[in-house]
């Protein structure tokens, strides 16, 4: 009796844990688009919203184990944390080239991300002013898209291993206003490269991005920005993995920020001293009260 009371009691433990996860979805022009989150506590209203995005070919379940870290503390930091899925794994971002079906159908990404935000304001009470995405790869660059062409509805992003396409594959018709940006970018990626050119992956063809520098100066000459950033070392929590990060920031009281954290050593791939999406969120943080 014991026992099956011990797996009763298990079991129903599991069943609750489970339960708090919802996967909804939102029709956008024929299409159901599909998303995920963790049902917050009842009590916490007027919460900050972050969009997780995950890379090409990924899914938006796979890409909340990345971000368990922070989804551990969001009912703390009053933050609610969603993890979309691309059109059937890819988004149509602003890569021209790209062959992926979200691009060569034109899937209407700023439409999906709209009606989210009204979904989480309806039904959860977020604040709508305190909207943020964070995107690794085929997701960072779905993050500049939406930096691009959305800035009144995000207050900042972070992009982590992407670079903005170059002018010849440039698919956007940026707002031109300003909006603070992140980037988190590994100087030995054999797939988002540093220095800009071709980005490789098996799964389709996405054309050319700029480099990490040019990316950078875009966003910091947006915001108006000129001369030399703030620089400095992080420190170097993790000897072993063979990685140091360099950050540099352009940032203004009450206004926009710009900000490269350089992986000297990193690759396609998270490092070992931070976390990048705590990261990321403190660095929405500084931006509740702007």
């Amino acid at each position: 009796m014991k026992k099956a009371a011990l797996f009763i009691l298990t079991l129903v433990c599991f069943l609750s844990s489970k339960s708090q996860l919802i996967s909804d979805s939102i029709l956008v022009d024929g299409h159901y688009r599909k998303f995920h989150f963790n049902k917050p506590p009842p009590e916490n209203t007027d919460a900050s919203l972050i969009f997780i995005l995950h890379g090409s070919g990924g899914t938006g379940e796979q890409i909340m184990k990345d971000a368990a870290k922070l989804e551990s503390i969001s009912g703390k930091e009053n933050v609610l944390l969603v993890y979309p899925d691309g059109y059937k794994n890819f988004w149509n971002e602003c890569r021209k080239a790209a062959t992926s079906a979200a691009n060569l159908e034109n899937i209407n990404e700023n439409k999906f991300f709209h009606l989210m935000i009204g979904y989480f304001k309806l039904n959860y009470h977020i604040n709508s002013k305190h909207v943020f995405t964070a995107g690794f790869s085929g997701g960072g660059h779905m993050a500049y898209k939406l930096a691009l062409t959305m800035p009144r509805e995000f207050k900042a992003i972070t992009a982590i291993v992407a670079n903005l396409p170059d002018s010849s594959n440039m698919d956007c018709t940026a707002s031109d206003e300003p909006v603070s940006v992140m980037i988190i970018n590994g100087t030995n990626d054999p797939i988002n490269p540093y220095q800009g050119g071709e980005v490789k992956i098996t799964a389709a063809y996405l054309g050319n991005v700029r480099s990490t520098e040019q990316t950078f100066k875009y966003w910091a000459t947006l915001d108006g920005f000129n001369g030399e950033p703030v620089i400095e070392y992080l420190p170097d929590t993790d000897p072993t993995d063979g990685k140091t990060i360099m950050r540099y920031s352009y940032k203004k009281k009450s206004g926009p920020e710009v900000v490269l954290l350089e992986v000297i050593g990193g690759k396609h791939d998270y490092p070992n001293d931070i976390n990048v999406y705590i990261e990321a969120w403190e660095f929405f943080k500084r931006h509740l009260k702007k």
